[in-house]
């Protein structure tokens, strides 16, 4: 094949193993038969609809197996898959189809009031799964009109496959560009630290515009010949029937999500009899989570990673993951992570440093940013903004950030996004936007905020006007209202004071994150 991308997946799959199931969704099950017709249909189709080589198609949806299939009909044509986050709103989904300059968005029938809201400079193609609405075309009808010839487009893993958006640092989220050696690679080192085998069942219980989701579960099981579950939102009771219901055998999670399956009246009751891994990321990991779960026998590994860098970079090991509670691990196999000096020295044992990351997976840089690139990625190395500290056997720990970002639920959020937001408001004249820890979202957000003179307005009503502006995890779940912020030498607000100022917690304004 000159496809030596991930779009020839389907097609190396279905030679060896064409009648082992490869998605399941609801009642809906597809062999890897089925997914290689199905995704080489739906790329004529795109072929059709003018994508090419290089141009973007933009996925808006759950969990479906039409975003599965997308991805890889997408990459057939050696054309770049953008999947978006389905929390966002109107606007923010908009920015990223400009910035992206997406030609075709596919999405689900449950998104369609999104899609009737966006304002683009460039409208994409839209194509519906589900009813279509307007001057939607209908995924099905696109797919049972297409060809089914085989396509072999010369695809090389420098090649980018993905676009995966990133909350920015200055208010705009920012378009990692991941190769598809970049994919590979971090499912070989998955492969190698996770013993993944060819009778695998995974739950993909996470959203798979999440790049934990797509690249650390979905993409190494079918790579592996396994079968994906997908779960179209999360919900725990559910989460334990499709367990025990398909016997499955490992699923990745952030932190919240097994707080939420540990707190289940089923907890100890259900059959977890299959599942031989557990494995989380995208925020700390309180310590009693562990210990909860692997007093059930199980087996829960934490990991490290970045959208940038595909995202793995640090894992626990298995047989570690008792010894090594709380650590983020050591580097994946075919990656090297430091901790570093502000001179780029290595940080001794137990000395905090940032976090810096070199290898295959890590990304080929941002969409259209070379000064944010350049930024990032210095002498070959990654640079995280997150501060660790190595430990005596080199297992790193996450101690702090270096950015203001926090994580609420598993979602990064930039303060600055939000900052802009509330500054939008006539009555606020500065503000500030810290994380503060939660027991159920591990931080949520709270907003500093100094009001023009003569002007008045009440939380709910301040927290009320940012519904619509930024995703509802983004939104603060109170705020303080201040004379001034305080400020350094230079005039930056100092955030560690406010965050210091932040408790003890008043009651919140009752409004969900």
């Amino acid at each position: 094949m000159r496809n030596q991308g991930l779009g020839s997946w389907p097609a190396r799959s279905a030679r060896t193993h064409p009648h082992r199931r490869a998605l399941v969704s609801g009642e809906a099950e597809l062999t890897y038969a089925e997914l290689l017709e199905r995704t080489t249909r739906l790329a004529h189709a795109l072929r059709a609809l003018g994508v090419a080589r290089g141009d973007r198609v933009a996925y808006l949806g759950p969990n479906l197996p039409s975003l599965v299939e997308t991805l890889f009909a997408t990459h057939l044509l050696g054309a770049v898959f953008v999947p978006l986050n389905t929390r966002l709103t109107a606007a923010e989904v908009g920015y990223q189809l400009d910035d992206c300059g997406a030609s075709v968005l596919v999405y689900a029938a449950s998104h369609t009031p999104v899609v009737e809201d966006l304002a683009v400079r460039a409208e994409p193609i839209p194509v519906a799964v589900g009813d279509t609405a307007g001057k939607a075309l209908d995924y099905e009808e696109l797919l049972r009109a297409a060809a089914a010839d085989p396509i072999d487009e010369p695809v090389a893993h420098d090649d980018p496959a993905l676009i995966l958006y990133t909350s920015g640092t200055t208010g705009r989220p920012k378009g990692a560009t991941l190769t598809h050696g970049n994919v590979i690679w971090n499912c070989v080192n998955l492969l190698v630290e996770l013993d993944l085998a060819r009778d695998e069942v995974t739950l993909i219980s996470a959203p798979l515009f999440h790049v934990a989701a797509l690249n650390m579960t979905l993409m190494p099981t079918l790579l592996k010949g396994g079968c994906a579950v997908l779960m179209a939102e999360w919900d725990a009771e559910t989460c334990l029937d499709l367990v025990e219901r398909h016997q499955v055998t490992w699923m990745f999670g952030v932190p919240t999500m097994f707080a939420d399956l540990t707190r289940s009246a089923r907890w100890e009751t259900a059959d977890l009899s299959s599942v031989r891994s557990l494995l989380t990321g995208g925020a700390p990991a309180p310590t009693q989570l562990i210990h909860t779960c692997q007093q059930r026998g199980l087996r829960f590994l934490q990991g490290y990673g970045l959208t940038e860098t595909a995202p793995g970079a640090l894992i626990v090991s298995a047989e570690m993951s008792t010894a090594k509670v709380g650590s983020a691990g050591v580097a994946c196999f075919f990656t090297d992570v430091r901790v570093v000096r502000p001179d780029l020295s290595l940080a001794a044992a137990g000395e905090p440093g940032e976090i810096v990351i070199q290898g295959p997976n890590v990304m080929a840089g941002y969409w259209g940013r070379p000064d944010a690139t350049a930024k990032a990625i210095r002498d070959g190395w990654f640079h995280s903004g997150d501060v660790g500290e190595a430990d005596e056997d080199g297992y790193i720990s996450i101690v702090d950030r270096l950015k203001d970002m926090y994580i609420s639920g598993g979602e990064n959020v930039y303060p600055a996004e939000v900052e802009s937001a509330l500054l939008r408001h006539p009555a606020v004249a500065e503000c500030a936007v810290v994380g503060v820890p939660d027991e159920r979202w591990g931080e949520v957000g709270r907003a500093f905020v100094r009001l023009r003179p003569g002007s008045g307005v009440e939380e709910r009503e301040l927290l009320a006007f940012l519904n619509g502006q930024v995703a509802r995890y983004k939104i603060p779940k109170s705020i303080r209202f201040m004379d001034s912020l305080p400020r350094t030498g230079s005039g930056k607000i100092q955030r560690e004071m406010l965050r210091e100022r932040a408790f003890p917690p008043r009651q919140d304004s009752g409004l969900s994150v």
